[in-house]
């Protein structure tokens, strides 16, 4: 399945100089731009070539203020760049350019892979064993991104930064979150507090992804194996299984209630697929991890609360207009939400 069929024209807020870019690659005009779907943190594009040629994606931070130490695209080049060798399902990187000049940002580029990227619907028939069986290679594949020996690998190796990863993300969350407040940010006080005081000890440092979701792999179409995997901005050596409640955090099931179904941006109410409870203790049995106390409720308040502060802000951009794209105006009240949800799974522990 070509890839140009997730992709739309260009926003033209969105917009850059493709000649410049053109040049810069130095492999000849390109015939076409088209902008992905999703997107709301770096922004992706599709280049393409006259026949012959293969295309190629473009990522690039969004316009406006961003986040310290966001949106870097010289660690996400590399990173998957040192992953090639030990984890086959990332796209071949192109380059990496450094010269804010060509197109106003800093910039790299990928090899496109060919395939189907599932968004909200799969857009054909997927039969309940399918969704089974896609729910068990993702799985597959996130455990073998845990398993990989980044201690072989020095740029990987690198990423580390010891114990005490757990408490390094409830920090800097924390932080992030209050640096994005606006006037209509609830008051989230009790959950972050809870936060705090029920952490629990890193169970392992290992490479993560930290935003694995299903939007984020392309699938053989015929086979809905995974191809590649996307959008790693936020990879790093860290605690697995926080990196599988942020995941988990997307994950809407079909019982979910109709607020927390508007979160859904990956198929994951197809008849098949598997519920949050069964990813969990698949991949804790293929993992050989075990869970520290107090169990799951804290990965999964965190990674709500995580879900929240990047929703948060998102919509500081649009608050201060640093965005005019109408798709971020449900942030806000989604912010709102999250919190509730916090705040409720809390409640029924207590």
């Amino acid at each position: 399945m070509s890839p140009g069929a997730d992709s739309s024209a260009v926003r033209d807020e969105d917009a850059f100089d493709v000649d410049a870019v053109a040049a810069y690659l130095d492999r000849g005009p390109i015939a076409g731009v088209r902008q992905f779907r999703g997107g709301a943190s770096n922004l992706t594009y599709l280049l393409q070539y006259a026949a012959g040629q293969p295309d190629l994606v473009l990522r690039r931070p969004p316009v406006g203020a961003k986040a310290r130490g966001a949106h870097d695209m010289g660690r996400e080049h590399d990173v998957q760049a040192a992953l090639a060798p030990v984890f086959p399902q990332v796209p071949a990187m192109v380059a990496h350019c450094t010269d804010e000049t060509v197109i106003g940002s800093e910039f790299y580029v990928m090899g496109c892979v060919d395939g189907v990227i599932p968004r909200q619907d799969f857009g054909f028939p997927v039969t309940p064993e399918q969704a089974d069986n896609l729910c068990d290679r993702a799985l597959d594949t996130l455990v073998a991104l845990h398993g990989v020996d980044v201690a072989a690998v020095p740029a990987l190796a690198a990423l580390g930064k010891g114990d005490g990863y757990v408490a390094r993300q409830v920090g800097g969350w924390t932080k992030r979150f209050a640096d994005a407040r606006t006037d209509d940010t609830g008051d989230w006080s009790d959950v972050l507090t809870w936060l705090d005081e029920h952490q629990p000890r890193d169970v392992a440092q290992r490479m993560i992804h930290n935003d694995f979701r299903l939007d984020n792999l392309v699938l053989d179409p015929d086979t809905l194996g995974v191809r590649a995997v996307l959008d790693w901005e936020m990879a790093t050596v860290g605690d697995p299984l926080m990196d599988l409640g942020g995941a988990l955090a997307y994950w809407v099931e079909a019982g979910d209630d109709e607020v927390f179904q508007l979160f859904r941006r990956q198929p994951s109410t197809t008849p098949g697929m598997w519920t949050r409870e069964r990813l969990v203790e698949t991949y804790l049995e293929r993992s050989g991890l075990a869970l520290p106390a107090p169990g799951w409720l804290f990965y999964e308040v965190f990674g709500l609360f995580r879900l929240a502060v990047i929703a948060q802000q998102i919509w500081y951009r649009y608050v201060h207009r640093q965005t005019t794209n109408e798709a971020y105006a449900v942030f806000g009240p989604a912010v709102g939400y999250l919190e509730s949800r916090c705040r409720t799974l809390l409640a029924g522990q207590r």
